[in-house]
């Protein structure tokens, strides 16, 4: 069901551990999402600020248009409705406010789309990215497939906002530096606003939907011209 609440046992939760790991070759930790400048401009010094950080884009960054359009596009895939596939398609292609925020969730996209079709094929999901060749934002691609292979809704969102929160504290714990421990304490506080992150995704309306944190669109446009970096946004 699509408001299942745990997640059902066996193939499905195999097929969301394999996808979520950081061993899937998405290279998810080549991007910062702007953190990297924030570091650099004294904003991020200490673990607070990360997690500061890292709530905003959830709640009201790319977290919270990604994580509507995910749920959009998981209940498109389950009924079997292309034509709203394809435009949850196109409006995360369009809902990216600079380049290195369009390279970092169109990118990995790519990567997830190519390695799932090959180690967990189905015929569905190669029919919608074949009518959107490298064109797949991330949480459009991995929605897409979790609807199709019958992964519940509320565990798929839920297991893609934590990864992507993970992903930046694990960004941050290497930038500002701080210790490994650090980071876990970081990904715990931010449990609550992955929690909340998701439930305002089920309740989204995508005719509706919109963000509301310009200093990391600045962030992110000032990162593309940073003079020394280590990630690619």
């Amino acid at each position: 069901m699509a408001m299942a609440t745990t997640i059902t046992e066996g193939a499905a939760l195999y097929r969301l551990l394999a996808w979520l790991s950081p061993a899937y070759p998405v290279g998810a930790y080549t991007y910062s999402h702007g953190l990297e400048t924030a570091v650099e401009d004294g904003r991020v010094t200490d673990r607070a600020d990360l997690v500061a950080y890292v709530s905003t884009v959830l709640r009201a960054g790319a977290g919270r248009v990604d994580g509507a359009l995910l749920a959009a596009v998981w209940r498109a895939a389950e009924a079997g409705e292309d034509a709203a596939l394809d435009e949850a398609a196109l409006l995360a292609a369009a809902w990216r406010g600079t380049a290195e925020t369009a390279l970092e969730t169109m990118a990995q996209g790519t990567a997830f789309t190519a390695v799932t079709q090959s180690a967990w094929p189905d015929a569905r999901f190669a029919a919608f990215a074949a009518r959107h060749p490298r064109a797949l934002a991330h949480p459009v691609a991995f929605g897409a497939a979790a609807g199709f292979q019958g992964i519940p809704l509320r565990s798929a969102l839920q297991g893609w906002l934590a990864a992507f929160a993970a992903n930046l504290v694990s960004a941050g714990v290497r930038l500002v530096p701080l210790g490994q421990t650090d980071g876990q304490i970081a990904t715990a506080a931010l449990h609550p606003v992955v929690e909340a992150a998701a439930e305002a995704a089920l309740a989204a309306d995508l005719d509706t939907i919109g963000t509301a944190a310009p200093m990391l669109d600045l962030l992110s446009m000032r990162h593309e011209t940073q003079y020394t970096r280590l990630f690619r946004s």
